[in-house]
């Protein structure tokens, strides 16, 4: 492949990051259309159920589009969905080839789209180093061939790793950066989640506030309550922090306080328990994919951060890290359960990213499991 053929691919990736935070649970995908050596229509996928990248481009080329090269870092669908499929458009454009990033792993397309544009005749080659196609679309192809969301763990501790004062006071351990940081975190994922202790300890709004308005409708608020315990008055289920909220319990009594919660407009979704007597993550989380949700940032506290982890449900961990020592054998850290007996069972965290904010480090990686 030459090198314009990557530059070109490249440049689809860009276009498709334009659409971080508001296609899910569909890809990102960006397509470029060029006739010689000059680019004539450039298209990415704006929103779920809007217009594809593909047929955008196309769009924008119009008649320049005969036979030409389409550049695109996914492979075209080739099914109806929620609109009609990219390869019907492609090859009534008349484009003679088209180069992809990678495979889709819907096991719907996977590979259908290829077969239908080669079929009629136009030539398919594929990127030669797929990581970095994968790498863009890593909350969708685990949520598409898993039929789970894409799990980020997040964490804010001193530098002894704690969470919280022994009196359980948190806020706040990290700085204004690290928090807007966290803002960024919850603009680009459908929901995030807390246990019902973290709930009643600081009573979190947990919304996304974008240019001094708070967003209506997402993320959506999970809250881990396998009792119960959340009081209708605490802030998340106000005015104040309007998003949806998901409360996952094993309390299946129809008592007044589920009724307050459903005046509220507050889903209460049943979940079994597992042998600790708490819920069943990997159920709550096999359910929330089903509801369309594709990725979950979890906030907290250090229980469902650590049952997370025993589970193997975390792909990607985010710890920002503030030069404090709280200190306290009663303190709350940042990952509590059983811990591990043997330290090469330790978990790893892969491809680390290290970003100094103004007060704080922020340590990144994705999470790699001992078999």
């Amino acid at each position: 492949m030459a090198k314009s053929d990557n530059k070109l691919l490249d440049l689809t990736i860009k276009l498709a990051r334009k659409g971080t935070g508001k296609t899910s649970p569909n890809p990102l995908v960006g397509a470029v259309v060029v006739k010689g050596h000059t680019i004539v229509g450039i298209g990415y996928h704006k929103k779920c159920g809007a217009v594809h990248a593909e047929v955008m481009a196309l769009k924008k080329a119009a008649g320049k589009a005969k036979d030409a090269t389409l550049y695109v870092n996914l492979e075209p669908c080739g099914h109806y969905g929620r609109t009609p499929p990219c390869t019907n458009a492609i090859i009534e454009a008349g484009i003679k080839r088209v180069i992809v990033g990678m495979k889709d792993p819907n096991p719907i397309n996977n590979g259908k789209g290829i077969r239908k544009l080669r079929a009629a005749g136009i030539t398919v080659s594929f990127a030669p180093e797929q990581k970095r196609f994968q790498t863009l679309n890593k909350v969708f192809c685990k949520y598409i061939t898993k039929k789970l969301p894409y799990v980020i763990i997040k964490a804010a501790q001193s530098m002894d790793g704690k969470i919280a004062a022994r009196t359980g006071k948190s806020r706040w351990i990290s700085g204004e950066d690290s928090r807007a940081y966290v803002q960024k975190m919850r603009a680009r994922v459908d929901a995030v989640m807390i246990g019902v202790n973290t709930l009643l300890k600081d009573d979190p709004l947990l919304s996304l506030r974008c240019g001094g308005k708070t967003d209506a409708t997402k993320p959506v608020k999970v809250v881990v309550d396998t009792h119960l315990r959340a009081r209708p008055d605490l802030k998340i289920f106000s005015k104040l922090s309007p998003a949806p909220v998901i409360i996952a319990t094993a309390n299946v009594a129809y008592n007044k306080k589920v009724i307050e919660f459903k005046k509220k407009k507050v889903e209460i979704l049943l979940c079994p328990q597992n042998r600790q007597g708490r819920i069943d993550l990997r159920f709550l989380m096999h359910k929330l994919a089903q509801k369309g949700i594709a990725s979950v940032l979890v906030e907290g506290g250090g229980e469902i951060i650590a049952s997370c982890f025993e589970e193997k449900l975390a792909d990607e961990a985010i710890f920002f890290i503030a030069p404090k020592i709280i200190g306290g054998r009663t303190s709350v850290t940042s990952v509590e359960g059983e811990g591990i007996a043997d330290l090469n069972k330790a978990i790893r965290i892969t491809e680390r990213k290290y970003t100094k904010l103004k007060e704080d480090l922020v340590v990144e990686g994705y999470v790699q499991y001992k078999n």
